[in-house]
C-alpha cells in the first residue's frame, strides 16, 4: 500500500463502514438531507468509477467537477481517484471565455457539471476538442440547448458498487487549480503522497504525520467517531475539498451545503453538532455575527471548538466580535496556498499594532527570491517552502521555472507572500508581492491597510489597491462597504482612524463608499474589481 488518496479511503472504509460519513444540506431551511455512511459513499464512489473506466477514460485523463457542493462533487473526486483519473475543479463562476480557456488549457476528456451550467458547457464544448465524455446533475431548465451528455443517476446507476480496480500509486496525480490574483487560472499538479503530508498534515494535523499508511486505519479504530467537520465555502476551492478529506482520513464526519446561508449554517451547527467549521475571512465570518445578533440569537453553538479560515484573514475586530458571542471558540487564521499546502497558522496577537504573524512550521522559510538564500533578521524576502510541494503548473513550464526551484536535494516552491523573519523564528506576512503599491518610493501592502479599515465600527468590509497618481506613482485607494445603518463616512474620518495604526504612506488617500465588497464565491479578494472601481472614481 502507499500513499494513494483512494488507496487511504478505501482503508478507512473497511474499518469503519457503517459510521456516517458524509451529511448534505440539498435547501437549507426545507429539511431536505442525504446521509451516507462510509460503506455507501464508497459504493457510490466505485459505481462512477466504474461508469467512467466503462466509458472509456483512462488512467492520466483529467476530469473536471463543474459543480455546486453536493455529495456528487466529493463521490466524483473519490470515483477519480479510484480510477486514477485526475481529478480538476472547475470554477463555476466562469462565463463561456473562462471555461473554454480551463477545459483546453487542462485537457479535460471529461466532465461532471450541474444542469445549471448547461448553456455555458454547450457554449463551450465547440472549442475543447478533447473533451468527450459528459455526465449532467439534475434536470437542466426549460430552455437549456440540447447537449449530448449522460445523466448522473444513469451513470450511478451503470456501475457497479464493488472495487475491482487495479493498483495505484503515490505518484498519481490530482491537479487544483487556482485563479490567484492575475492573469488566467493556472493548474497545480500534487502528486498524491505529497498532498497527503503537505495538505492534508500527513493524516492528523493535531499531531504526527502516519509514518506508514496502514497506520491511517489504525489510528481511525483507536481513536473512535464524535467529530463533525463543515467545509463551508465552495468544494471547487481547493481548501474545502482537502478539508473534507481531512475528515475521511481521521474517519470522522463531513457536513456540506450546496450554498453559503449564514443563517442555515448555524442552524446546521445546531442540529449536527458540529465541531469544526472552516471559512474564509471576514467576508464569511462577519455574516454569522450579525445573524447571531439578530434572528439566531441564542442559537446553541457549545458543540463548535474550532472555526478555521484560509485563504483570507480573519481580521482582529471580527474575531473579538464572534468571541464575545461563542466565547469557547477557538478561531484559527491558517495560512497556505494551493502550491504549498498547509504553512502555518497566525500567533495570538496578530493585528493591526504587530501585523500578520505567523508561526510555520519547519519546511516554510523566508528567502531572497534571487539568491534563493534566507534573509537576516527583518530583512523582506518572500515566502518558500520545501520537501512535499507541487510538480508544477499544468501546460506552464514558463511560470513553472520561475516559481519551483531546486536547492540542494530538495524541491522548493516560492510563493507570492513578501514577508519578513524575527530571531525567534515568527514570520511576519507583509501581503502578495503582486498587490503591493510603491506609493512614493514606499512600499504598501493592501492587507495592513485592510485590517486598519475593518477595526473602524462602521465598516463592514474593505479592499485596498494603488491607483497611478501623477505625484507619487501609485496612492492608497480604500474601497469601503459600511455597516448597515451606518452614518456617512468620509475620508478625513477614515484618515484619522488609520493614523492611530498606520504610519503616514499607508494611510488612504482616496475613499470610495460602495454597497458591496466583490469577492469570489469563497470569500478571497478580487483586487482586480478594486483596483477598476477606485481608477473609475478617481478619473471622475
Amino acid at each position: 500500500m502507499e500513499y494513494n488518496l483512494a488507496d487511504l479511503f478505501e482503508s478507512v472504509v473497511d474499518v469503519v463502514p457503517e459510521r456516517e460519513a458524509l451529511v448534505y444540506v440539498d435547501h437549507p431551511g426545507t429539511g431536505a438531507e442525504h446521509r451516507l455512511t462510509y460503506a455507501e459513499l464508497d459504493a457510490a464512489a466505485n459505481r462512477l468509477a466504474h461508469h467512467l473506466i466503462d466509458s472509456g477514460l483512462r488512467p492520466g485523463e483529467h476530469l473536471g467537477l463543474h459543480l455546486y457542493n453536493g455529495i456528487e462533487y466529493l463521490q466524483t473526486v473519490l470515483a477519480c481517484l479510484k480510477a486514477r483519473i485526475v481529478p480538476v475543479n472547475v470554477n463555476y463562476r466562469y462565463v463561456e471565455e473562462e471555461l473554454v480557456y480551463l477545459y483546453r488549457d487542462a485537457d479535460l476528456a471529461a466532465l461532471v457539471f450541474d444542469a445549471e451550467f448547461t448553456g455555458r458547457v454547450a457554449a463551450a464544448l465547440p472549442q475543447t476538442e478533447k473533451l468527450r465524455h459528459l455526465v449532467r446533475v439534475g434536470t437542466p431548465p426549460e430552455d437549456a440547448p440540447p447537449l449530448d451528455c449522460v445523466a448522473f443517476t444513469a451513470a450511478e446507476a451503470a456501475g457497479s458498487p464493488e472495487r475491482g480496480f487495479g493498483p495505484r500509486s503515490a505518484d498519481d496525480l490530482f491537479i487544483i487549480y487556482t485563479g490567484g490574483t492575475t492573469g488566467m487560472p493556472k493548474g497545480v499538479m500534487w502528486r498524491q503522497e505529497d498532498l497527503f503530508f503537505a495538505g492534508l498534515f500527513g493524516g492528523d494535523p493535531a499531531g504526527e504525520p502516519v509514518k506508514r499508511p496502514e497506520e491511517l486505519a489504525e489510528r481511525v479504530v483507536a481513536g473512535g467517531a464524535g467529530i463533525t467537520f463543515f467545509p463551508a465555502p465552495p468544494l471547487m476551492h481547493g481548501t474545502s475539498t482537502l478539508t473534507s478529506f481531512i475528515a475521511f482520513d481521521y474517519g470522522q464526519r463531513v457536513v456540506i451545503h450546496r450554498k453559503y446561508v449564514p443563517e442555515e449554517v448555524l442552524r446546521t451547527i445546531e442540529k449536527e453538532k458540529v465541531s469544526s467549521v472552516s471559512l474564509v475571512g471576514d467576508a464569511m465570518l462577519r455574516p454569522l455575527i450579525d445573524a447571531l445578533h439578530g434572528p439566531l440569537r441564542g442559537t446553541d453553538l457549545s458543540s463548535l471548538f474550532s472555526v478555521s479560515s484560509s485563504g483570507a484573514i480573519m481580521s482582529e475586530t471580527v474575531r473579538a466580535q464572534f468571541q464575545a458571542l461563542v466565547p469557547n471558540v477557538l478561531l484559527l487564521n491558517n495560512f497556505g496556498s494551493s502550491e504549498s499546502g498547509s504553512n502555518g497558522k497566525a500567533t495570538d496577537d496578530s493585528g493591526p499594532e504587530k501585523g500578520f504573524r505567523l508561526e510555520v512550521n519547519e519546511r516554510t522559510r523566508v528567502v531572497d527570491p534571487a539568491t534563493y538564500e534566507e534573509v537576516a533578521v527583518g530583512e523582506v524576502g518572500r515566502l518558500a517552502q520545501r520537501g512535499h510541494v507541487p510538480l508544477g503548473y499544468y501546460n506552464d513550464p514558463a511560470k513553472t521555472a520561475e516559481t519551483f526551484f531546486q536547492k540542494g536535494d530538495e524541491r522548493w516552491v516560492l510563493l507570492g507572500d513578501m514577508a519578513t523573519v524575527d530571531e525567534d523564528g515568527i514570520v511576519t506576512v507583509l501581503g502578495r508581492g503582486s498587490q503591493c503599491i510603491n506609493t512614493g518610493g514606499e512600499k504598501v501592502y493592501p492587507e495592513e491597510v485592510e485590517q486598519a479599515l475593518k477595526s473602524h465600527p462602521d465598516v463592514y468590509d474593505a479592499l485596498v489597491a494603488g491607483v497611478p497618481d501623477a505625484k507619487w506613482g501609485n496612492h492608497v485607494a480604500a474601497v469601503v462597504q459600511l455597516r448597515s445603518g451606518a452614518p456617512a463616512l468620509d475620508l478625513e474620518m477614515v484618515q484619522t482612524h488609520c493614523r492611530t495604526r498606520l504610519a503616514g504612506y499607508k494611510v488612504p488617500r482616496q475613499l470610495v463608499i460602495t454597497d458591496r465588497i466583490q469577492r469570489s464565491p469563497s470569500g478571497k479578494a478580487d483586487y482586480r474589481w478594486a483596483r477598476s472601481v477606485a481608477a473609475a472614481e478617481d478619473s471622475v
